[in-house]
C-alpha cells in the first residue's frame, strides 16, 4: 500500500513571533485545502519562553526574570503551560481533524501523532513509553495543574523515560485543522527554567525545583551519547514517518508565504494585546 506523502519544513531557528505564526498559518493553509498534511521542526533565536493560552502573566511570569536571561517571549494558541525553549527540538504538526487516520477524541489524536516521537526516541536508543494517569487523583490533576510551568506533570499519553517526562506537547483545534506542537529537551537548565515563574514563597519554589527533578529529564542526562540537534532531527522525522505511516517530502516556502507569515508574526504575535491581555 502506497504511503501518504506530507510535507516536511525544517525552519531552523526563528523569532518567537514568526515561529507561532508559521503554525498558524500553516493551520490556515491546511484549512483552505491549500497544503497537505505537514510536519515541521524549528528552533527559537532567542531562547523563549512561551505561555499557554490562557496563561494570566501577571499572577505566573516573573517577566523581569525574561528580561534579565535575555529571552524571547510568546503565548502560544494553543493550551498548557509555560515552556523554556533552548535546548530542544521544537515540532509541530497539522492535520485535517477528519483525516482517516485522526481518532476524534483529542486525547486519543494526541497519542496518535505522538507515537512518531515515541518511535523517534525509539531509534536514539531511549526506552520511552506513554504515561497514563491511572488513580482519579492523577486525573482530576491533569485538569487543575498546580504548577505553571509545562514539564511539572505528565498529562494524557506524555511520553516519559524511567518514569520522567521527556517531551511536553500542547493541541489546538481550529477550522476542523488539529495543530498539535511540543518540546523534545536535549537539555535542560533547571535554575533558569524556575526562575521564570512566580511562586507564593522561596519554600514553595524550592520543593517544586526538587520534585521537578523526579518528573522530567532532558534526553542527554539519560542517553548514552551526547545526542546532537542534527541526531535528532534525523532521528524524530524517520520517527514520524514510521510511526505515522508516512512519507515525508522536504518543502520551502515561497516569498509569498514568507510575507503572509511575516506579517502575521508582527500583527498578532509582536503585540502587547496578545502576549499580555488575558
Amino acid at each position: 500500500m502506497k504511503k501518504e506523502t506530507w510535507r516536511f519544513i525544517d525552519s531552523g531557528n526563528c523569532s518567537p513571533s514568526y515561529n507561532m505564526a508559521l503554525d498558524e498559518a500553516l493551520l490556515d493553509w491546511h484549512s483552505e485545502g491549500k497544503i497537505p498534511p505537514t510536519i515541521r521542526f524549528y528552533g527559537w533565536d532567542p531562547a523563549t519562553l512561551s505561555i499557554g493560552y490562557f496563561q494570566k502573566v501577571e499572577k505566573e511570569i516573573n517577566l523581569d526574570a525574561v528580561k534579565e536571561h535575555g529571552l524571547g517571549f510568546v503565548r502560544r494558541p494553543t493550551g498548557g503551560r509555560g515552556v523554556l525553549h533552548e535546548h530542544e527540538l521544537t515540532y509541530s504538526v497539522i492535520v485535517s481533524e477528519d483525516h482517516p487516520e485522526m481518532p476524534k477524541t483529542v486525547t486519543e489524536a494526541y497519542r496518535v501523532i505522538s507515537e512518531g516521537i515515541l518511535k523517534g526516541f525509539q531509534g536514539l536508543g531511549l526506552e520511552a513509553y506513554f504515561a497514563v494517569p491511572k488513580t482519579a487523583e492523577e486525573r482530576e490533576g491533569l485538569k487543575n495543574p498546580r504548577s505553571a510551568v509545562c514539564f511539572d506533570a505528565p498529562s494524557w499519553y506524555e511520553l516519559v523515560v524511567e518514569g520522567r517526562k521527556v517531551a511536553g506537547s500542547a493541541q489546538t483545534r481550529q477550522k476542523g485543522v488539529i495543530l498539535q506542537h511540543g518540546s523534545i529537551l536535549l537539555d535542560l537548565d533547571e535554575d533558569k527554567l524556575f526562575s521564570l515563574f512566580k511562586y507564593p514563597s522561596d519554600r514553595v519554589k524550592e520543593r517544586m525545583q526538587r520534585a521537578f527533578k523526579n518528573k522530567a529529564v532532558a534526553m542527554n542526562e539519560i542517553s548514552s551519547e551526547t545526542v546532537t540537534m542534527d541526531m535528532a532531527k534525523e532521528a524524530f522525522k524517520k520517527g514520524f514517518e514510521e510511526g505515522l505511516n508516512i512519507q515525508l517530502e522536504p518543502y520551502e516556502l515561497s516569498e509569498e508565504e514568507t510575507q503572509y507569515v511575516v506579517d502575521l508574526a508582527e500583527s498578532r504575535y509582536e503585540s502587547d494585546d496578545w502576549n499580555f491581555k488575558r
